[in-house]
């Protein structure tokens, strides 16, 4: 099956009973069971539960995974999959990540002895210096969050395989449908499903996708054990939005390539970042393994007080964290997102504002813009 009908169909059967063509929502906390432990597959409701169990197939199905694992957001996913680490073992860790995902490294990690060095990961010379006899996992996202640097992931994973470590990809701002790092190498895909995949705006969640069984079953047994799992409403919606997220994808790429277009030209933007503008560093790596260049625009302004006043001035870019909704949103990544770098060597230009294209009418969200800068 293709993607977009995988992303209707995978894991997503009739329901037996009635012939539901919606997954139905199991809303449950426990199972009857016909005697000690015989059951019909479900005994309790952390360790599973059929809605989710379709969220987990569909999403795997999508990835090229084995296996996908759902959490209550992507945090929950992220901390759940370090688990797996132990007092002494290093993290390679890119040096534009989302400010959550250094703050649980920094914040968390290394308290418990973890060590971890920041890299830029498009410069291999600089991966493979990092990367030493302790390491266990090498960490990047791309398009990085928020300066959208692009990662090669087939080199990257081969150096961490030289080095007999994980190498991880956060997949967030890609989505599957532009991005499936698992083909490219990578061990392990981490998903904010809040952001593209669920791509409403109304739920909260994280998952986990791999191939080797092992891997899963270490995983899924630490989601059972740490319980950071999603309600079933939670994975209902986000199976509904998994079902659009083909058409999604395909406008948010061609406003954010229309938004970009139009910031290169502007006299108060002094440098905007977008993998699909051929003066973008990553642009033929990101042409290579990516589908599209997705929705997420970033630019600089020449002071900080610009890149605040266009924030506080768009009327259909809603000021906001988050991102990946069908809605516009505008952000000040250095105070808002990535507030948890100050200070540290992953801190972001105040200058920079980071937008999250919708897919509005694209003429709207120029104008939009336009009327912000002044």
């Amino acid at each position: 099956m293709r993607f977009e009908t995988k992303a209707i169909h995978a894991g997503q059967e009739p329901e037996p009973a009635y012939g539901a063509v919606s997954v139905p929502i199991y809303q449950t906390s426990t199972y009857a069971q016909e005697a000690v432990g015989k059951h019909a597959g479900y005994d309790y409701a952390r360790t599973a539960n059929p809605t989710r169990t379709a969220l987990q197939e569909a999403l795997a199905a999508l990835e090229g995974g084995r296996g996908a694992l759902c959490f209550a957001s992507g945090m929950a996913a992220e901390a759940t999959f370090f688990y797996l680490l132990r007092p002494g073992d290093h993290v390679v860790l890119g040096d534009d990540v989302y400010g959550g995902t250094y703050r649980l490294v920094s914040k968390v990690l290394a308290a418990w002895g973890v060590a971890f060095d920041t890299v830029d990961l498009t410069d291999l010379d600089a991966v493979r210096a990092a990367v030493r006899r302790e390491t266990r996992v090498v960490w990047c996202e791309t398009p990085t969050n928020p300066l959208l640097k692009i990662v090669d992931i087939a080199a990257v994973a081969g150096v961490a395989r030289d080095a007999g470590a994980w190498c991880v990809v956060d997949n967030t701002f890609a989505s599957p449908y532009l991005q499936r790092p698992l083909e490219l190498g990578a061990d392990v895909v981490v998903h904010s499903t809040t952001k593209y995949i669920g791509g409403h705006s109304d739920v909260v969640g994280g998952a986990i996708v791999a191939n080797d069984p092992d891997v899963l079953e270490r995983l899924a047994f630490l989601q059972n054990a740490a319980g950071a799992v999603p309600a079933p409403m939670d994975c209902f919606l986000t199976l509904r939005g998994l079902k659009t997220l083909a058409v999604r994808m395909e406008a948010h790429c061609r406003n954010a390539a229309l938004v970009a277009a139009m910031l290169e030209t502007h006299p108060k933007v002094k440098y905007v970042y977008y993998p699909g503008l051929r003066t973008h560093p990553g642009h033929h790596v990101a042409a290579k393994q990516m589908d599209g260049f997705g929705g997420m625009v970033s630019f600089e302004t020449f002071d900080e007080e610009t890149a605040l006043d266009v924030c506080a001035k768009t009327e259909l870019f809603f000021l906001a964290e988050s991102l990946g909704g069908v809605e516009s949103l505008v952000e000040h990544p250095g105070r808002m997102t990535h507030q948890s770098t100050a200070g540290s060597p992953l801190e972001v230009p105040a200058t920079l504002v980071r937008l999250s294209v919708g897919i509005e009418h694209p003429e709207d969200l120029i104008e939009d813009l336009v009327r912000a800068l002044g």
